[in-house]
């Protein structure tokens, strides 16, 4: 692995659990949160692949 996906492999997790605090304090809808923890999975998953 290089480093561009070990750091993916870090930061991704990190900004999934931020959106689910996010959540919980009642900053976020459901809504939101799924999306964003959607997205940010989604797109670790298109960079790791395409390094």
């Amino acid at each position: 692995m290089t480093d561009a996906q070990i750091g993916l492999v870090v930061a991704t997790p990190v900004i999934m659990g931020f959106a689910l605090m996010l959540h919980r304090m009642g900053v976020l809808q459901l809504t939101g949160t799924i999306s964003a923890i959607a997205a940010s999975g989604v797109i670790a998953a298109i960079l790791f692949f395409g390094q």
